[in-house]
């Protein structure tokens, strides 16, 4: 009798124990959530982080709040996330930048830009188009590279630095197209744009977020977006590829937290980031800034993350372009 009651009372303090583990899981969040952004206020990913944690505050229960931690192109604000407790309260709002280009430019990085986060949901694309200063004497790609190949040099391209998106779109379409142009480099994106508008530099690609407003007032003219299929934000717009078959480069945002993060807590914020992102005032204020939401589950955000992580690897020693 005495074997059996300890027996008993061993299996129902087990079972005590077990039961406690997942009201403690399931109360997630108890306090307020903390959603990093690796770049300055104003910017795409900031903009996309502000809606997705008003949102989220209000379905979660708790104050998802916003912290920008700029710096060393997105790597500080990452690594924040990287070394935090996998418990949920520390998040990030990372781009294809960020984790999967990173690693290939910097020669020491603080984490590892796949195996240290956990995906939990891709955001959203941005539009990432391709426009001319009106001086330059071509209106679309085909033009450009008639010019380009008969004025080697000439046309100046602005960057927001060595190996930013803007400067490896640029890069991949010199070597898909066999033209060259002259790279200028600056601390930011927006300097950048504006030197192009002014007509200081004569090409860019960058972010429809930056770009489309100067399209529309007629301060620069749009030659195509570089994603593999026209966007459904600019329709009458051609690809890249249009032109210049195999041509594509593609933007993403994606929500992140650390590695083991449980699997309760990602697929409940996987859940709630994609109802948020699919309703019409977050599609329909995001298509304002040439920004396309998106829809995943986490296995297919890290098998995106992976194969971009390994093309843009490849891609950027093949360039040889490093960070400074």
């Amino acid at each position: 009798m005495r074997l059996l009651h300890r027996l008993l009372t061993g299996t129902a303090l087990a079972l005590g124990l077990l039961a406690g583990a997942s009201p403690a899981l399931a109360a997630w969040p108890e306090r307020p959530v903390t959603l990093i952004v690796p770049w300055a206020p104003g910017g795409s990913t900031d903009i996309l982080a502000r809606v997705l944690a008003e949102h989220l505050t209000r379905s979660l229960g708790q104050p998802v709040i916003v912290d920008n931690k700029a710096g060393a192109s997105g790597n500080i604000g990452s690594n924040v996330v990287a070394k935090a407790k996998p418990d949920g309260y520390t998040l990030l709002v990372g781009s294809m930048s960020t984790h999967a280009m990173n690693q290939a430019l910097y020669a020491q990085m603080p984490f590892r830009s796949v195996d240290d986060f956990a995906p939990i949901a891709l955001l959203a694309y941005v539009t990432n188009t391709f426009v001319a200063h009106p001086s330059v004497p071509a209106t679309n790609v085909k033009d450009l590279i008639a010019y380009a190949k008969a004025n080697p040099g000439k046309l100046n391209y602005a960057s927001a630095g060595p190996g930013s998106t803007n400067h490896l779109s640029a890069a991949l379409f010199e070597k898909a197209t066999g033209v060259k142009l002259t790279h200028i480099p600056y601390k930011g994106g927006a300097p950048a744009v504006l030197d192009t508008v002014s007509g200081q530099t004569q090409l860019l690609f960058s972010a429809g977020t930056q770009t489309l407003p100067h399209v529309k007032s007629g301060k620069l003219n749009l030659l195509a977006v570089t994603e593999t299929k026209r966007s459904p934000l600019l329709p009458n717009t051609p690809t890249v590829a249009e032109t210049v078959a195999g041509y594509e480069l593609a933007v993403w945002y994606g929500a992140f937290g650390p590695k083991d993060l449980p699997a309760e807590i990602v697929n409940r914020l996987n859940s709630e980031i994609n109802r948020i992102m699919a309703l019409p005032e977050v599609r329909e204020k995001f298509a304002g800034i040439g920004v396309e939401v998106a829809q995943s589950t986490p296995d297919g955000f890290g098998k995106t993350l992976r194969a971009d992580a390994d093309r843009f690897e490849k891609l950027i020693r093949e360039l040889k372009i490093t960070a400074e």
